[in-house]
């Protein structure tokens, strides 16, 4: 036996499962927003990372190409990553620290037996330590980068800077 219902009675479940279909797809659409925003940001900090350590290398290529052993001092860098004339970052360079000096060995040991014309005491292998920060003030990431180098410096002035 056959049943007829009235096309009155299927109008409301019609209605009910296009507006729980609805919901879905904006849930689905929402979540799919979220995730693609939380990309965005990983990969935002990712570049500010990038960039900061080559801005803080950049500042700190500058202060070893000057003469930092005579004076060392604080320094304040601003660098242009994408060379449009704009600063980009800002580097805070404390000031270097002598951490080590050494007596200079000459380049042939066995000159050392030669005699006192041939004495390196006058020359010290310097050890220092540079320190640069980059700071973001928009997102209050940060960055420190702590690089060591050796100098060869005089007694005189290995004097004067190394305690």
């Amino acid at each position: 036996m056959i049943t007829l219902t009235s096309p009155r009675a299927q109008r409301g479940a019609t209605l009910v499962v296009g507006l729980i279909m609805l919901v879905l797809i904006t849930l689905m659409v929402t979540s799919a927003f979220m995730l693609s925003t939380g990309n965005v940001r990983a990969v935002g900090n990712m570049q500010f990372r990038s960039e900061a350590m080559a801005a803080a290398n950049m500042a700190i290529e500058q202060v070893l190409g000057s003469p930092f052993t005579t004076a060392p001092g604080a320094e304040h860098i601003e660098v242009d990553i994408d060379n449009d004339g704009d600063t980009d970052y800002e580097v805070e360079l404390a000031t270097p620290t002598c951490i080590r000096a050494t007596v200079a060995l000459p380049a042939n040991a066995s000159s050392i037996l030669l005699g006192p014309a041939m004495s390196t005491a006058s020359h010290w292998n310097t050890v220092w330590d540079i320190d640069a920060e980059v700071n973001d003030p928009v997102t209050g990431a940060s960055i420190r980068i702590r690089q060591g180098v050796r100098v060869l410096l005089l007694q005189s002035q290995k004097n004067v800077v190394c305690a």
